[in-house]
């Protein structure tokens, strides 16, 4: 039986997760798994100060009071340890995850510690602050999941997925775009006259690449980016050991 691993950063009730879970039903057995809270900008994050507590919700459906990192962990150690899914798949979020996003995004993490784990993982965000409908970006994960479970993925690779509002309109491969944000500060003060500093919403616009995900959702197309738990530049790596005495080892 293929069994299915979902999670989120947005927390257990959320629309997005369960339309996403419903959808994945079709391709074999589901398991949720999620933060008990929103969790999101939680990036890659593992809680190691304090113990994690695990709740069932129902059939098949946990929450975790701790990161998307910490849910999938948890889930494939100790709650699905003795029947491991086949994949994990990660959102549906309240909202995009491009370009630089990437890097602080908790549904971006949910499936990339499938990865650390030697599995496929999708991250699907609904690109909208509005319009949050979750059917069509649903069945495309489904979709798209289907097709990773049959052809897999690279070593190491995983897809991000962002998902315009409305009816499917088509999909392209692309990059990492790269944004120009400025993000709003919020200051006040608290009923004891402290100051406080709220990051607020930030003003983006990004750098024209036709390639880029950002290029692919303003014209309304679905973008898949597929990224890497490597992190490494392997360009920039060869270009400093031709040009820099950077990591050279003294000979005696």
């Amino acid at each position: 039986m293929t069994r299915i691993l979902v999670t989120n950063d947005d927390g257990i009730f959320s629309e997005g997760l369960h339309a996403l879970a419903q959808a994945l039903a079709s391709l074999g057995e589901v398991t949720i798994v999620a933060p008990a809270t929103e969790q999101s900008a939680s990036a890659h994050s593992l809680t190691l100060v304090r113990p994690l507590r695990i709740r069932r919700h129902g059939e098949r459906q946990y929450s975790v009071d701790g990161t998307p990192t910490d849910c999938v962990t948890l889930a494939l150690t100790k709650i699905l340890a003795d029947a491991p899914p086949q994949i994990v798949v990660s959102g549906i979020n309240y909202g995009a995850n491009l370009g630089d996003d990437v890097t602080y995004s908790g549904t971006v993490a949910g499936a990339l510690e499938a990865s650390v784990f030697g599995l496929p993982g999708i991250a699907v965000s609904l690109a909208t602050r509005s319009q949050f409908e979750f059917s069509h970006a649903a069945e495309f994960a489904a979709a798209l999941a289907r097709r990773v479970l049959e052809s897999g993925l690279p070593e190491g690779t995983i897809l991000n997925v962002n998902v315009p509002p409305g009816p499917v309109r088509g999909s392209r491969l692309t990059h990492q775009g790269i944004k120009i944000a400025r993000s709003e500060i919020v200051e006040g003060l608290d009923p004891r006259g402290r100051p406080y500093f709220w990051i607020g919403e930030q003003h983006i616009s990004w750098k024209e690449d036709h390639a880029s995900d950002y290029a692919a959702v303003a014209e309304g197309v679905i973008s898949i980016t597929p990224l890497r738990t490597d992190m490494t530049d392997y360009r920039a790596l060869e270009l400093l050991r031709e040009k820099s005495d950077l990591g050279r080892e003294n000979a005696e």
